[in-house]
């Protein structure tokens, strides 16, 4: 299984997907509750791939898609956004977004996007 990196400015958010993401066997080495935090902890703890919200303070998750791109090109990131943020979905794909997942939450969905993305 995969070692995941949860990015969300709410606690509650990356609660809920910690607990997706343990129940389907994957270890989450790291949780940042902004883009600053996620670049940072990417560095520190080489996940296998990164779940990033799109709307945070100090740095948005298409910022920080971008420059964890740029530490690694081959980085594996799905985007989570809620309903309506299609123009940023689209921006982050063209970023090098892997996919994207819409809030709330399904877990059915959340595991077969990492399973997809896990993949290629």
């Amino acid at each position: 299984m995969a070692k995941i990196l949860i990015v969300d400015d709410a606690a509650f958010m990356r609660m809920t997907l910690k607990n997706i993401m343990t129940a389907a066997g994957h270890e989450v080495v790291g949780e940042a509750a902004n883009g600053l935090e996620a670049i940072e902890t990417y560095k520190s703890s080489q996940p296998e791939l990164v779940t990033m919200d799109i709307t945070m303070p100090e740095m948005d998750g298409i910022e920080a898609l971008k420059e964890i791109k740029k530490i690694d090109p081959n980085a594996k990131v799905v985007m989570c956004s809620a309903m309506g943020q299609q123009g940023m979905v689209i921006e982050a794909i063209q970023s090098g977004a892997a996919d994207f997942i819409v809030k709330p939450f399904n877990a059915e969905r959340i595991n077969e996007s990492i399973g997809k993305v896990l993949t290629r």
